[in-house]
C-alpha cells in the first residue's frame, strides 16, 4: 500500500504545477481596449475600433516562440562532413524581441559559432533557433545563454560561442532616452571558454576580436 501511495506522490511531483489557463481572444482584446482607455483615448472611435483585434494578431506572431520547441530544430544533423574539424560560424542573424520588463522592442543580431565533434546542423536551423527564443518575452542575457546551452546540449560539440548585439527601446524611447546605445552579451562554452586561440578565431570571424573580455569564461 505504501508503495502505491509513494508512486502516486512521485507522479504528482514530477508533473509539476498546472499551467494557468490561457485567456481567450475576447479577453485579450478587452485588455487592449482597457489600455487604450487608460492611455486617454476612445477605443470606440473609428481609427481605434479594429485595433484590439490587430494587436492580438500581432501578439500571436511576436510571441509565437512559446509554441515551438527549440531543440526540435537541431535534431536533424549531418555526419558526412568530409573530415571538417574547424569552427563553424553563422553571423549577423537579425532578430526582434521584446523586453520582459517593459514589453518594448529589442532589435539586434546574434552570432553563433561551434566546433563540431562529428556532426553539423543546417545553418537555417541555427537561424530558426534564434527566432524561437527571440519570439518570447526576454532579457538579452538570458536569450544569449539559452541559445548557447541549446546548441551545446543537442549537438554536443567541442564548444559553443554566442554573441548578441542589440538596441533596447526601453532605454532609447523612455527612461534615460539614450539613442545609439547598444548592448553586447556573450556566452562561451567548451573550447571557446578554455582556449583563447579558438575564442579569438570566432571573434575575428564576427569582427569583434579583442572586443569582449571573457577572462571569466564569457556570459
Amino acid at each position: 500500500m505504501d508503495s502505491i501511495v509513494n508512486s502516486k506522490r512521485s507522479r504528482a511531483k514530477s508533473a509539476g504545477p498546472a499551467e494557468p489557463a490561457r485567456p481567450t481572444r475576447e479577453q485579450a482584446e478587452a485588455a487592449v481596449r482597457t489600455l487604450i482607455s487608460w492611455a486617454g483615448d476612445d477605443p470606440d472611435r473609428e481609427g481605434l475600433r479594429g485595433t484590439p483585434s490587430r494587436v492580438v494578431r500581432a501578439y500571436e506572431e511576436w510571441f509565437s516562440g512559446y509554441k515551438d520547441h527549440p531543440r526540435e530544430y537541431l535534431k536533424r544533423t549531418f555526419e558526412e562532413t568530409g573530415g571538417y574539424d574547424e569552427v563553424v560560424v553563422l553571423r549577423d542573424i537579425r532578430f526582434e524581441s521584446f523586453c520582459e520588463h517593459h514589453m518594448a522592442p529589442i532589435i539586434g543580431r546574434v552570432h553563433i559559432g561551434y566546433l563540431p565533434r562529428n556532426r553539423v546542423v543546417g545553418i537555417s536551423k541555427l537561424a530558426r533557433l534564434v527566432e524561437v527564443y527571440a519570439r518570447r518575452l526576454q532579457i538579452q542575457e538570458k536569450m544569449t545563454a539559452e541559445i548557447a546551452t541549446c546548441v551545446d546540449e543537442v549537438l554536443k560539440p567541442h564548444g559553443v560561442a554566442v554573441v548578441t548585439e542589440a538596441t533596447h527601446q526601453c532605454m532609447t524611447t523612455r527612461g534615460v532616452h539614450k539613442a545609439g546605445v547598444s548592448m553586447v552579451t556573450s556566452r562561451m562554452l567548451g573550447v571557446f571558454r578554455d582556449h583563447a586561440e579558438t575564442r579569438h578565431e570566432f571573434l575575428s570571424a564576427i569582427g569583434m576580436r579583442g572586443a569582449i573580455n571573457v577572462a571569466n569564461g564569457g556570459g
